[in-house]
C-alpha cells in the first residue's frame, strides 16, 4: 500500500508527497513530530503537520537564512540562533571564520535529538560538538528578553506562527531582539511566503520597520515550502543590504548562496513591493 504525508497549506491547497517509510511518529511536549523518507524530497521532518526540512532542498533554506545576514555584517563574531533545532543554521554559521561563538536556543529538545539521529548531514555541527557552538534547550523568547547589547547577528529560524513558534512573531519579541543586538547588529527571521501569507508578511514587516532603522525583505526558492517562494525579513541597525559591497572572501563552498544572490535576493517583484510599500515605491 502506498503511503503519503501531506501539509495543509491553505483551505484550498495541500502539498502531498509519497513516502517509502515513516521512521518516527510521535509527540513531544510541544508538537507532533514525523520523520519520513519521501520519494521526491528524501528524508523529511514534519512538525504539527508542516513540512520543516528535507535532505533534498535544505541547503536552499539554511544558506539563505545564514549567509545573507552573516556576509552583510562585516565582522559577525557573536551569533544567536533562536529555533533551528534541526541544526542546519548552526552548521552554516560555524563555517564563517569570523564567527567566534554560535548559541542555539530551541524549545524542543526532542527535535534536536531526533535530528541528530535521522538528519546527521543537517545536524553536523551539533553531532561533532563544534567548539564554536553552544546548544541550549529552552524558551527563545525568554532568552532574548534577558540579552542586551551582546550579539552581532541574530537568526530566528522558527517554525510557523502556530504552537511554540507563535510568540516569535510579535512586536515585543522584535523589541527584545533590537535590545539584544550590538549597536551595529542585525537580525533575520523566516517569514513564510509572500504569495501565500500576505497579511502575515506585511504585519511582520510593519512591526520590524517600526523598531529598526533599516528593514528589508528578501526571497529564496525553497521547493518544500508553500508555493516554493519563501521570504525572510531583516532588521538592521546600521548595514543596508541594498548598499552591500563584498567585504571579505567566502572561504567555503556553497550550493545555493553566492555573491550575486547576496544582492539579487533583495530585488523584489512588484507585487511584493506593493504589499510592503504600496505603489509609490515601484
Amino acid at each position: 500500500m502506498r503511503k503519503f504525508v501531506s501539509e495543509h497549506q491553505s483551505p484550498y491547497l495541500d502539498l502531498t508527497t509519497e513516502v517509502s517509510d515513516i521512521l518516527y511518529r510521535g509527540h513531544s511536549q510541544f508538537q507532533d513530530i514525523i520523520v519520513a523518507d519521501s520519494k521526491e524530497f528524501g528524508r523529511m521532518l514534519v512538525l504539527d503537520g508542516v513540512f520543516q526540512t528535507s535532505i533534498k532542498d535544505e541547503f536552499m533554506y539554511h544558506e539563505s537564512i545564514v549567509h545573507i545576514p552573516l556576509f552583510l555584517h562585516p565582522n559577525p563574531k557573536k551569533v544567536l540562533i533562536i529555533g533551528g533545532g534541526d541544526g542546519g543554521a548552526a552548521r552554516e554559521a560555524v563555517r564563517h571564520p569570523e564567527v567566534e561563538s554560535v548559541t542555539m536556543v530551541d524549545i524542543d529538545g526532542q527535535v534536536i535529538e531526533l535530528s541528530k539521529k535521522y538528519f546527521p548531514e543537517i545536524s553536523k555541527a551539533i553531532l561533532e560538538k563544534d567548539p564554536k557552538l553552544t546548544v541550549k534547550v529552552g524558551d527563545g523568547i525568554a532568552f532574548m528578553r534577558e540579552a542586551e547589547n551582546y550579539y552581532d547577528v541574530i537568526i530566528v529560524d522558527c517554525s510557523d506562527p502556530v504552537g511554540p513558534g507563535e510568540g516569535l512573531f510579535s512586536y515585543d519579541f522584535y523589541k527584545d531582539t533590537f535590545k539584544a543586538l550590538k549597536e551595529d547588529g542585525l537580525f533575520v527571521q523566516q517569514t513564510e511566503s509572500p504569495f501565500m501569507h500576505r497579511k502575515l508578511v506585511k504585519d511582520i514587516f510593519d512591526c520590524v520597520s517600526d523598531i529598526f532603522p533599516i528593514t528589508r525583505l528578501y526571497t529564496a526558492f525553497i521547493p518544500l515550502y508553500p508555493s516554493g517562494m519563501h521570504c525572510f525579513t531583516m532588521g538592521s541597525k546600521k548595514y543596508d543590504p541594498l548598499a552591500w559591497e563584498p567585504n571579505r572572501k567566502r572561504t567555503f563552498p556553497t550550493k545555493y548562496y553566492n555573491e550575486g544572490i547576496q544582492k539579487s535576493a533583495f530585488v523584489l517583484p512588484n507585487f511584493v513591493k506593493d504589499l510592503l510599500y504600496g505603489e509609490k515605491e515601484r
